[in-house]
Order: structure tokens, then C-alpha cells, then sequence
């Protein structure tokens, strides 16, 4: 997945901003809101390239829900997210 200058003005990464920041049921929408997104526009947009932003956002949510169900405490630069 193409990761465009613009996702990573002053060196802050978007993404890692926003885990760093929302909680886990704020994290929760933002990864489904983003897998419906792509998935719903990929055949009148940019079809494949979409198709990997769904599942790319699909594997965040696995992941968080994974470390929710096991209890797991996340860690990003000595933060607690």
C-alpha cells in the first residue's frame, strides 16, 4: 500500500497519532469506518488499490480485537494506548 509524504507531515505518522490518542472503542470505529469505506468505493475508484486500504484497516481491527480479548496491553513510544 502506497504510503503518500502527505500521511507523514513533521514525521508524525497519521495512523500511529491516532492509536496513540483514541481509545480502543474510538480505534474500533475508526478501522471499520475505514474497511467499509474502502470496500464499498473500490468498483468506482481505484479498485484494487482499495481493496488493500480495506485490508489493511481489516487487519488493525483483527489485531485490536485479538490483544482485547486476551487482555493484552498495547504499547506505542513508552505510551500506553
Amino acid at each position: 500500500m502506497n504510503k503518500p509524504d502527505h500521511y507523514h507531515k513533521n514525521g508524525i505518522d497519521v495512523i500511529g497519532f491516532c492509536e496513540a490518542q483514541f481509545s480502543k472503542d474510538e480505534l474500533r470505529g475508526f478501522y471499520r469506518i475505514n474497511v467499509l469505506k474502502y470496500v464499498t468505493r473500490y468498483q468506482d475508484k481505484n479498485g484494487v488499490e482499495d481493496l488493500e486500504k480495506a485490508e489493511f484497516y481489516l487487519q488493525k481491527l483483527i489485531e485490536l480485537e485479538k490483544d482485547l480479548m486476551m487482555g493484552v496491553v498495547l504499547y506505542e513510544s513508552n505510551k500506553i494506548i
